[in-house]
């Protein structure tokens, strides 16, 4: 349901486990940790698990997804991780829990040392409702529902907005000017943290050597300042990078300040910009601003769903925002952010969303809606006429002369052709080799030229000692050329085995002529 595919912590899931993700996340310095929801609302995690990041209750390394049991079920809203790496999430229900590395309390739970499996956190948020979380280097924010803050974890430069520069070990309320206010949106970089009002304010606090908290000057800040250079500009999102920051106004212009070295604030040089500064666009409304406090990359995404990056983008330097052809900011991060982490916690739309390809799929023979059946061995397949007749031509044709609401079907067998009708419906074949020479029997009395070829690479790869002569004498009757190429030259590569074979006995006698003589040419004779 969720393409994690470009991640290449992933590669080696096999693809039914990949159709179970709804959600994901990619961290560590490698990009080579991954936690994952299934639809199920199961938690997996996978990695190198550097400092007992997984949660899994050790530190070994898996390649292989490991379930976390304790966070099954809770259904995950917000997710974010540090450097350390630690992990923080954010449940449906307002509860936070919290694991990993632990060397600056940043996991709330007032000690300093790595936590192995997801821990509540509870002080002084036991009463409260969590619905973001954000994650520095080593220090955590969270965003109630009633839009207050709170803050913990390392403090070495304010981040933490107490005041001072102590640690602080478990959740404190971000006050001083933030009283009394509504937050409804933050973010962290590496040691700096960013709120959004209700009213389109901005302010930040903590690290501001590169100008990353957008006042005007390299002081750092130990509680909330406003930005006020921002008066009068509604701010809806911020987003962090490694020591930028771009801000999205109600408009859908981009404001950026911050260090400047990659050209990651897109203003066409690398000098760094203590006040918020406009991005020369050239482009259409804008409706998103991404970026992680790992790197150094920039990215946007416009009203129509074009994908802009500038910044750090594998090793370059791109000092303007540079048109992509992806369609969302998350890939951006998968193939040019160094590490090639995820900027967010990566979902679906929603628990009940459903693709175009989903729900075709989910009606293939449902007698529910259908308005056609076949009949096939004296068996039922409910299908959709509209359907049939824009996928298939054969049935355009037919549908067109008949109204008939039941049609019999006697050439093929009911399990042959119920794989061709899900084919219409899902794009795939779901058949072992043997009865995929069915299909491709089928595939070409239909004059289905793409249902043919992946009937060929079904056969392909299920083609055996055993079934090798069978599979090349259907190649032969259905004149699927490259497959007879593919099934000749593997009955040659094992020609002593197949001979051996009850179906090398048992081949038709011009067929066995032909193979000896073409098998002789081929030079499988020679001492």
């Amino acid at each position: 349901m969720l393409d994690v595919g470009k991640w290449p912590v992933f590669a080696l899931l096999p693809p039914e486990e990949l159709r179970l993700i709804r959600q994901a996340c990619v961290f560590g310095t490698a990009a080579n940790e991954a936690i994952y929801v299934t639809v199920s609302d199961e938690v997996f995690a996978l990695g190198t698990n550097c400092s007992g990041c997984l949660g899994l209750g050790d530190m070994q390394s898996t390649i292989e997804p490991r379930r976390i049991d304790i966070l099954c079920g809770k259904k995950i809203v917000s997710l974010s991780y540090g450097t350390g790496p630690h992990v923080v999430i954010a449940t449906a229900d307002g509860e936070v829990y919290s694991w990993g590395h632990n060397g600056y309390s940043q996991l709330g739970n007032g000690t300093t040392n790595h936590g192995l499996i997801p821990a509540l956190v509870s002080t002084n948020l036991i009463s409260k409702r969590v619905t973001e979380v954000a994650c520095g280097s080593h220090h955590t924010i969270a965003l109630t529902t009633e839009g207050e803050v709170y803050a913990w974890g390392y403090n070495n430069s304010g981040q933490v907005g107490s005041g001072s520069t102590a640690n602080q070990p478990t959740p404190r309320r971000v006050s001083s000017c933030l009283q009394n206010k509504v937050v409804v949106n933050i973010a962290c970089g590496q040691l700096c943290s960013m709120a959004v009002l209700d009213n389109g304010e901005t302010y930040g606090w903590g690290y501001n050597c590169n100008g990353q908290l957008g006042l005007g000057n390299n002081g750092n800040q130990q509680t909330p300042c406003r930005i006020a250079a921002l008066q009068g500009t509604n701010i809806v999102q911020v987003a962090c990078g490694y020591a930028h920051t771009l801000a999205l106004t109600d408009e859908g212009f981009i404001y950026s300040w911050g260090a400047n070295s990659y050209g990651q604030l897109g203003t066409g040089n690398k000098s760094n910009q203590a006040v918020p500064t406009l991005i020369n666009m050239d482009k259409e409304r804008m409706v998103e601003v991404a970026a992680c406090h790992t790197s150094h990359t920039s990215v946007a995404k416009t009203q129509s769903g074009q994908v802009l990056m500038w910044g750090q983008c594998r090793g370059q330097a791109v000092a303007y925002p540079h048109l992509t052809h992806f369609t969302s900011t998350d890939d951006v991060f998968a193939c040019f952010a160094t590490p090639a982490v995820t900027w967010h916690l990566l979902s679906v739309d929603g628990d009940d969303y459903l693709t175009v390809a989903q729900s075709l799929k989910r009606e293939f023979d449902s007698p529910e809606i259908s308005d056609l059946k076949f009949l096939v061995d004296g068996k039922s397949i409910h299908v959709h006429k509209a359907l049939l007749k824009i996928r298939c031509e054969h049935f355009r044709a037919l549908l067109n002369e008949t109204d008939e609401e039941t049609i019999e079907i006697h050439q093929f067998s009911f399990l042959v052709y119920r794989a061709f009708l899900e084919y219409l419906y899902t794009d795939t074949i779901n058949l072992p080799p043997e009865d995929a020479i069915g299909l491709l029997d089928l595939s070409t009395y239909y004059r289905e030229s793409r249902l043919k070829r992946l009937c060929q690479e079904t056969i392909k790869r299920g083609i055996t000692e055993e079934n090798a002569i069978t599979l090349l004498s259907a190649a032969v009757k259905y004149e699927a050329r490259d497959l007879e190429e593919f099934c000749f030259k593997f009955c040659v590569n094992h020609l002593t085995a197949v001979t051996q074979t009850q179906a090398f006995a048992d081949m038709d006698h011009d067929l066995l002529k032909n193979f000896i003589s073409k098998a002789s040419r081929y030079g499988a004779f020679k001492n």
